[in-house]
């Protein structure tokens, strides 16, 4: 017999390990009985299917209904219904999609493109690849009724390459899509045509963002562009061209299918934040139960990790944890209880992200796993302008001499002039801050640790040398 969410939180809290419960962990759309497209817009037809993948089973949980209802009102009512939601972006920079759209060009008679983000290379980030591989015809039902409302003429998935399976699924449902007239000419008898391709990269972090994938989607080097003009003027060879994430593009059925402000009171169900609709949330680490899991926003850090994961391993402590992916600052055990929203994470010192949280345990040496950060944002830098090419290889340079012994007094002071050299407004675009934010919050809350290695490498006597004659300075 399935326990239910609540019987499984509640066996937790009795400390019954996960292996005692009848599930593993507790379903990504919560309890079957209450599993709808109303309570969970993204994720509700797993709770009949394992995976959607046929236009006939998706058709017989709902699907394409938004599209019908879509193409029997006016472009802009299907544009003002989403942007009366408020659908922010969940790629990461949480912007409204709807104000996305609206600052598109207007038609001129020529090639207007959507394009969907799906080179998900966040390091901790796997939310996307479950919804491609196992309900790739929702996010096509997206695509359609966005492009309808934005008057894209065509789309493209921008798929990391990595992704095999989740490229095989989309591509076989476009191919059925099309045999069925909802992909291409005139769809269901309508005035709107719009065809529909997977493209694979060739895995690369910079193309999430948005200038960087379409240069990579033109055959380009992947370098951000400079904005203005932003791609909703001149995007994809120089037409108007808008760019959204694959979860955020999930949302658009539901939304066509319930309304603008079902969407918007489905955070009630917690009553603490104002952000609307649900977000696929998650945890990775030294978690009992690692896992997404789709939620209304306002829950706090603690609940996602000690009800949903089932807290931490046996013998293990919380030291630390990144609210959204490696590029996001690190937050402690003392911000447990913060709700996991846009709003509120930023204001305890991070950002949400995507939402899907890294735990580090009290083992963790802090100075190692920042190293192993800096390493993946040095390698993936797309060296495009000077700070970032040259800076995030020293920032390595250092943590690998403090790692490794041969740290110097006055390393971690240079670590932090680089993050304030590399911060928002001194590199091309935003790589080289996202590689800054866990390196500067890892020495605000733990520099004891840096300073350890240091004072072990160069010697006590040294230190107080040093400590001394600064006295006798001031």
């Amino acid at each position: 017999m399935r326990l239910t969410v609540s019987e499984q939180i509640a066996l937790r809290n009795q400390g019954k390990a996960p292996s005692q419960l009848n599930e593993q962990c507790i379903p990504i759309y919560g309890d079957r009985a209450t599993a709808t497209s109303e309570t969970k817009p993204l994720t509700w037809r797993l709770a009949h299917h394992d995976a959607v993948l046929d236009l006939a089973t998706y058709e017989s949980l709902r699907g394409f209904e938004a599209l019908k209802i879509a193409l029997n009102q006016s472009p802009d009512d299907t544009l003002k219904t989403i942007k009366e939601a408020v659908v922010k972006g969940r790629g990461g920079a949480g912007f409204p999609a709807g104000i996305k759209w609206s600052l598109m060009a207007p038609p001129d008679g020529g090639p207007r493109y959507l394009v969907c983000n799906a080179d998900e290379m966040e390091p901790g980030t796997f939310k996307d690849r479950l919804l491609m591989e196992r309900l790739p015809l929702q996010l096509i039902e997206g695509m359609l009724i966005s492009a309808y409302a934005i008057g894209a003429t065509a789309g493209y998935i921008f798929i990391r390459g990595e992704y095999i399976l989740a490229a095989e699924r989309l591509t076989a449902a476009i191919e059925e899509l099309r045999a069925n007239n909802l992909i291409g000419d005139n769809i269901l008898g309508s005035d709107f045509s719009f065809d529909l391709h997977v493209h694979t990269g060739a895995g690369r972090y910079i193309c999430g963002e948005e200038t960087a994938l379409i240069n990579s989607l033109e055959g380009r080097r992947a370098n951000p562009r400079t904005k203005p003009p932003f791609p909703q003027v001149a995007g994809a060879w120089g037409r108007p061209t808008v760019v959204n994430n694959v979860e955020t593009l999930h949302n658009v059925s539901a939304i066509i299918l319930h309304g603008s402000k079902w969407y918007q009171d489905l955070p009630k169900a917690k009553g603490v934040v104002e952000t609307p609709g649900t977000k696929l949330f998650g945890c990775s680490g030294l978690v009992n139960d690692p896992g997404l899991w789709e939620l209304p926003f306002g829950y706090t850090a603690r609940e996602i990790i000690e009800d949903f994961a089932g807290g931490m391993q046996e013998g293990r402590t919380l030291k630390a944890w990144l609210p959204g992916g490696a590029s996001t600052d690190f937050l402690t055990a003392e911000h447990l209880d913060t709700v996991v929203d846009f709003d509120t994470i930023q204001k305890a010192g991070s950002r949400m992200g995507t939402g899907l949280l890294m735990v580090v345990d009290e083992e963790q040496d802090m100075v190692p796993l920042v190293r192993n950060l800096e390493i993946f944002f040095q390698r993936e830098s797309c060296g495009w302008c000077t700070p970032c090419r040259d800076g995030l290889p020293w920032g390595v340079k250092i943590l690998t001499a403090i790692n490794d012994g041969e740290g110097q007094m006055g390393d971690v002071e240079k670590l932090e002039g680089l993050t304030r050299d590399l911060w928002i407004g001194k590199t091309f675009c935003a790589h080289a801050p996202g590689a800054m934010e866990p390196l500067m919050s890892a020495i605000k809350y733990f520099r004891p640790e840096f300073d350890q290695k240091i004072t072990q490498a160069v010697g006590e006597d040294v230190i107080e040398a040093a400590a001394s004659q600064q006295l006798d300075v001031k």
